[in-house]
């Protein structure tokens, strides 16, 4: 897998913490800087640990599910994005202006479950792992800091049509990576 691919799982990977990043800062009566920078650590830290973990779990199985990694990468990708498509109509969650460790290790953990699947994948799939869980994590950073300032701004709009955007992303590299591994397109 390129770094392109890795861009791209990234960017769906993104997408639930930007749109809970869009509800915190909905929540925020005074927009401070200091709550996306801590926004996008909790959400970037936790989308880059949990791929790590998930990476590190599939290493202990990839050898005896080698025939079928790329069925088990198509499957859990399409799950995702079909969750997140799913979820995208849930254009009303519950926002608090909170930022304690207790409730950003909950929203962080929930919307890095995901990413402990694409671990998961990246080791049957032998992607570099530094690489991969630097690039999720910086780009979830990235995105949850800019999502509260733009929830700060804007509000629910966004919220729902990022979450279908990552999932139709997730979708289509699982689908791409089935179709390689058959031998039906070649990138």
């Amino acid at each position: 897998m390129g770094k392109l691919e890795l861009i791209v799982i990234a960017l769906g990977l993104s997408m639930d913490a930007f749109a809970v990043a869009v509800s915190k800062g909905l929540s925020l009566k005074h927009m401070k800087y200091r709550y996306a920078v801590i926004t996008g650590c909790y959400f970037g830290g936790f989308q880059a640990f949990m791929p790590l973990l998930g990476y590190l779990l599939g290493t202990q199985f990839k050898d005896s599910l080698t025939s079928i990694d790329h069925w088990i990468a198509f499957i859990l990708l399409s799950v995702i994005g079909m969750n997140m498509v799913r979820e995208s109509d849930n254009v009303h969650p519950k926002t608090d202006e909170s930022l304690n460790v207790k409730d950003m290790t909950i929203l962080s953990l929930a919307t890095s479950m995901d990413a402990l699947a694409i671990g998961v994948t990246f080791a049957f799939l032998q992607v570099h792992i530094a690489e991969g869980i630097t690039i999720i994590g910086i780009t979830t950073f990235i995105f949850s800091f800019i999502g509260v300032k733009i929830g700060n701004i804007f509000g629910y709009r966004l919220k729902s049509n990022a979450e279908l955007a990552g999932g139709i992303i997730l979708i289509i590299m699982g689908i791409k990576i089935l179709f390689e591994h058959l031998g039906v397109i070649r990138f």
